[in-house]
């Protein structure tokens, strides 16, 4: 791969590294929705949430459709939530295993 496409990569991940945009990827999920109706699922405040729906669409992320007074915002790509679905599983698991392994490691051995 080109030495470019790693860097248009990489900046691809920060802007998908933030816990609020994650939040608001999450809430676009299965459908557009106006600022408004973001700022009701995620609890952030109108403010923060505009400003992370610029990052996201500046960065090709999610786009807008003006509807009358409305503006909706939708994901782009699906495979940018497939991608965060590979990425949550991933997680689970890791999780899971380090259960087991805490678990694993504070239950009393068979010999006691």
């Amino acid at each position: 791969m080109p030495k470019d496409f790693y860097c248009l990569h990489s900046e691809l991940c920060k802007t998908l590294a933030s816990e609020k945009r994650q939040r608001i990827l999450g809430a676009l999920r299965d459908q557009e929705r106006t600022v408004s109706e973001i700022v009701a699922e995620t609890g952030m405040s109108q403010a923060n949430t505009s400003q992370h729906l610029a990052i996201l669409r500046a960065a090709g992320v999610v786009r807008t459709r003006r509807e009358g007074t409305r503006v909706y915002y939708a994901i782009t790509n699906p495979k940018i939530i497939q991608a965060f679905d590979l990425i949550s599983e991933v997680l689970q698991e890791t999780i899971a295993d380090e259960n087991r392994t805490v678990g694993d490691a504070l239950s009393p051995s068979p010999e006691q």
